[in-house]
């Protein structure tokens, strides 16, 4: 199935998927900001005495609503509190993974004494922002992070300008992006199955983190416990023991666990843990359910993960478009090739699922992402069935095209720019609720 040798323009690929999947330990919205505090507090010595943290409108809204890992808490500012007191400022997004109890209590006192500020960066030119301000008594430090959730454009201390992204030093996120326009999507799936084992078997580690943070979401009752619900009552009866809905129920349960502010941390894709958990548990249940060996199921999810980079590419970093819905257009993909390998299968499946689910919204990161994502799973099974059936959405009806790639372009079209409006009477919505 595989070359010896790997084609050298797949190393863009490889290099896209390391970017792009990556462990994360709570919402990477308010982890960013965490991290933020945690390298400001880092400049300083002594106790943390005030934050006064800024964030992007589209930051705020994924936010506002998701429970910190650890904490019990929802919300921005105890993210900027623990990550100031105990987060660890070298681990990206595991930046809250081994937290200390005492920090976390220390931050819900600095919390309930009102020395915790988070406010709008209004206006701000960046979709993705968190600045965090910290003061001790040695005095303040901002860390400022833009345009990536640990991508960190400016250190300041005492006024004094330590680090500026203006100054040419380079760091991963500021490495040149990796150039998956020159790709098409019948690429990607050739690389799938025909990159050498080797060089693609670190995606592996998706199923691994991302299932044993399904099976904690079936453990205890995170968040609106939609995988344990389902679960239930399939027991019932009133659900079949059917591959569908093991499909939503492993899917949903890490979704519940990974926003209901489990400690475990997820792979994530494209900067979302519920993207990497959807890109990722439909493929595992269908090859364990096919009895897949190792190689197909690290092709399956190199596939799916890849694919839901390459759709996510042609999006904002955040917008009012429900993420979840592409990863699950990766994890239809994943699967349709575990089943028949064939292009034109995943590539329908794909279409049907743009002519679907295309108009959910993201109202920002909350509980209610894992039913979006048990839609989402869903969905990919449904366009999947449907395909291996020869039926597709086809060019005729609304935004899909006969061409799979055309549907992706008119979808992301959509997301870049009509949808930019739904975003902000998203965002005005949400902050006259919590005003």
């Amino acid at each position: 199935m595989a070359n010896s040798e790997l084609n050298p323009a797949w190393e863009e690929l490889i290099r896209a998927v390391k970017m792009n999947v990556k462990p994360a330990v709570g919402c990477t919205e308010p982890v960013s900001l965490a991290l933020a505090s945690a390298m400001a507090a880092s400049h300083l010595a002594g106790s943390v005495e005030r934050i006064e943290a800024k964030v992007s409108p589209n930051l705020m809204k994924n936010g506002m609503g998701v429970t910190v890992p650890g904490t019990g808490m929802v919300g921005l500012p105890i993210a900027a509190a623990v990550g100031a007191l105990g987060g660890d400022p070298l681990a990206g997004l595991e930046v809250l993974k081994s937290v200390p109890v005492k920090a976390i209590a220390a931050g819900k006192l600095l919390l309930a004494s009102g020395r915790v500020s988070v406010t709008m960066q209004e206006p701000c030119d960046d979709i993705l922002y968190a600045s965090a301000t910290v003061f001790t008594a040695d005095g303040k430090a901002t860390v400022v992070i833009s345009g990536g959730h640990t991508q960190v454009s400016r250190i300041e201390k005492d006024g004094v300008v330590l680090f500026s992204a203006d100054s040419g030093v380079k760091t991963e996120e500021t490495a040149p992006a990796c150039r998956l326009e020159s790709f098409t999507l019948e690429q990607i799936v050739e690389f799938a199955q025909s990159a050498p084992l080797e060089k693609i078997a670190f995606i592996l580690d998706a199923a691994l983190l991302n299932g044993e943070l399904s099976r904690e979401g079936l453990r205890a009752q995170y968040g609106l416990h939609i995988g344990s619900t389902l679960l239930r009552q399939q027991g019932r009866g009133l659900l079949a023991k059917d591959l569908l809905t093991d499909i939503m129920i492993r899917t949903s349960s890490a979704s519940d666990a990974r926003m209901g502010g489990a400690c475990l941390p997820a792979m994530s894709n494209s900067g979302s843990g519920n993207q990497g958990i959807t890109a990722t548990m439909p493929v595992v249940v269908v090859a364990e359910y096919l009895g897949c060996d190792r190689e197909k199921l690290a092709r399956a999810l190199i596939l799916s993960h890849l694919t839901a980079i390459y759709i996510h590419h042609q999006l904002p970093a955040l917008s009012a478009l429900c993420a979840a819905t592409t990863a699950a257009m990766g994890a239809a993909a994943g699967m349709a090739w575990l089943i028949d390998g064939s292009y034109r299968t995943l590539s329908m499946a794909i279409g049907s699922m743009i002519g679907d689910v295309s108009g959910m919204i993201c109202d920002g990161a909350s509980n209610s992402c894992a039913m979006k994502v048990s839609t989402s799973a869903a969905a990919a099974w449904k366009a999947v069935l449907m395909a291996l059936d020869n039926t597709c959405v086809t060019g005729n009806e609304g935004i899909v095209a006969d061409d799979v790639e055309q549907s992706i372009s008119n979808l992301c079209a959509l997301a870049s720019h009509a949808m930019q409006h739904t975003d902000r009477q998203i965002i005005e919505i949400m902050a006259n609720k919590n005003a």
